[in-house]
């Protein structure tokens, strides 16, 4: 009975996953629908590049303050009170496209105000999982396998051709598919079961609680590690994501249907590896899956660099892709079920910040070594630093600390002795008296 409860998700997950899947779709469709929106106001590439860096101001500039008030407020009010106000939100670009008064400026203020929203869902998201599945090891990596898969078809194969062709019904017709999404989602989340809200820190500031957030990661070397792999990890991608349609197009002979292909590559990777994660953490060891799966990005990626026809670079990056799935799942499922519950929010958020910090350099990286030493030369400098990242980080998400947080976890959600609590002043129960024994009987004469 008790392996059945370990094994069974929750019925409120389903709502949960369908939230999220329906959200995922929608933001596919305005991942590709803004900046085809921009394009029909203007070709200045600065223009359409401030409408792309403000969906990532909200991590770097509140990344860890959200985190911090995440952990303050009710998680499951968090969530569908944000997707309820991005749903009204978007009304405001699409009356405006109906209306033909749309700006690069509103676009740009949507866009940023969108990503506000997604950073309180999603670290509100991140933070009531556990909570929901009881920090059940097992039950958060299927749990995450089924949000990160879904999250891919949704929001890499679904959402975007959907956000390329609804345009040509109508400049509003995407932003309004989105606010639908939105709005459906705010519903189901808002019939999510109640889970025990933070425990109230309120003699401390906002700010204060924010550093004891941020410094939790630091100090602690598995956290570090989790956050370190991404943070790196990103700076890597992206330097390859700044130069991989220019490769493309002049190393691999493809066109823009190509280049799409091989992003589906990608992307059919990812939804494999967020599949067999699960197996992967349980025949391996979480800390070694973790490793693994490193060490495949950066072979993958040495791959991608020597390629020299279409087909050789599509499987590195489905290799590539499915290592990458494989990692979003177990990390951040490993990571739920350690931290404390009142400190969730603030490393999640803090976590998700280093990582989007770390995309320009990866940005800059990328387009100065393609401009200096030639287009193949950022893929190889992101195998590099994908490959050092693995022996680094090795070091810190080793099987033994894995099993020792876990533990630790363990013990700290079990129920206090009964002295503690009579040291705490919990009430106990009196213990029932103990029954006189009845006289022995008077010896016959």
């Amino acid at each position: 009975m008790t392996e059945a409860v370990r094994t069974e998700l929750p019925a409120g997950f389903g709502r949960l996953w369908t939230a999220q899947t329906v959200s995922s779709l929608g933001d596919g469709v305005t991942h590709a629908a803004l900046p085809l929106l921009a394009l029909t106001l203007t070709r200045d590439p600065m223009a359409l590049a401030v409408v792309t860096a403000a969906g990532t101001l909200p991590w770097l500039l509140f990344g860890v303050l959200g985190g911090a008030l995440v952990d303050r407020w009710d998680r499951r009010r968090t969530m569908w009170v944000a997707d309820a106000v991005r749903a009204a939100l978007l009304a405001i670009p699409a009356a405006a496209a109906a209306l033909d008064a749309l700006s690069i400026p509103l676009l740009a203020t949507v866009a940023f105000l969108l990503a506000l929203g997604g950073l309180f869902f999603d670290t509100a998201a991140t933070a009531y999982l556990p909570d929901l599945l009881g920090r059940d090891p097992v039950l958060l990596e299927r749990a995450n396998s089924r949000l990160r898969g879904a999250q891919t078809a949704a929001s890499g194969f679904a959402g975007p051709p959907a956000g390329s062709a609804l345009p040509a019904l109508g400049r509003s017709v995407p932003l309004v598919a989105d606010a639908v999404s939105f709005a459906v989602s705010a519903l189901l989340v808002r019939t999510l079961p109640a889970v025990p809200r933070p425990v109230p820190q309120a003699r401390e500031s906002l700010l204060r609680q924010a550093r004891a957030g941020a410094s939790y990661v630091f100090r602690d070397r598995l956290l570090l590690g989790l956050a370190l792999r991404p943070a790196v990890g990103n700076i890597a991608f992206v330097a390859v994501e700044t130069v991989l349609a220019l490769f493309a197009h002049e190393r691999l002979g493809l066109g823009a249907l190509g280049f799409g292909l091989l992003l589906t590559a990608e992307a059919a990777g990812g939804l494999l590896g967020a599949g067999f994660a699960s197996l992967l953490g349980r025949r391996l060891g979480t800390g070694t899956a973790l490793t693994c799966t490193a060490a495949v990005e950066g072979v993958a990626v040495l791959g991608l660099a020597t390629a020299t026809y279409p087909y050789t670079a599509g499987l590195s990056l489905a290799v590539c892709g499915a290592a990458m799935g494989a990692t979003m799942v177990i990390a951040p499922s490993l990571r739920q079920a350690i931290v404390p519950a009142a400190l969730m929010g603030r490393v999640a958020s803090t976590s998700r910040m280093l990582a989007m910090c770390a995309a320009p350099f990866g940005a800059l990286l990328g387009g100065w070594l393609a401009t200096a030493h030639g287009v193949r030369t950022p893929l190889y400098a992101a195998a590099g630093l994908l490959l050092a990242m693995t022996a680094l980080t090795a070091t810190l998400t080793t099987d033994r600390r894995v099993e020792a947080a876990l533990r630790a976890a363990a013990a700290a959600a079990a129920p206090a002795p009964e002295s503690d609590r009579r040291r705490a002043g919990e009430a106990t129960p009196e213990p029932a008296p103990t029954p006189e024994p009845a006289p022995a009987p008077a010896p016959a004469a």
